[in-house]
């Protein structure tokens, strides 16, 4: 099971590849992290955006979760507006499974 809240109906291929990619990572928090934002927003992301929003799933996942918490500074070639907001989607004052 995924998780996913979202259907991929609707989506053409690359969106589809992108949004099961971003609830298979390996690192299960990381799936929740990425695959949350990836419902929210695949629909709706420019051509710019899912480049960027790819590369971020190219990312080793420790190393992207070391980003998202803030226990390690984002290099910036992953530092983009579009990571910023994958971060600010997500509440950290609340446990992530909720």
């Amino acid at each position: 099971m995924s998780g996913t809240t979202r259907s991929s109906a609707g989506l053409d291929v690359r969106r589809k590849q992108i949004l099961f990619r971003a609830w298979h990572r390996g690192m299960r928090e990381m799936d929740l992290i990425m695959g949350r934002f990836a419902d929210a927003e695949i629909a709706d992301l420019p051509e710019a955006e899912l480049s960027a929003f790819e590369h971020l799933i190219d990312a080793v996942d420790r190393d992207l979760l070391a980003w998202i918490t803030g226990e390690a500074p984002v290099p910036p070639e992953y530092d983009t507006p579009l990571f910023g907001r994958m971060k600010a989607f997500h509440d950290h004052a609340s446990p992530i499974h909720v």
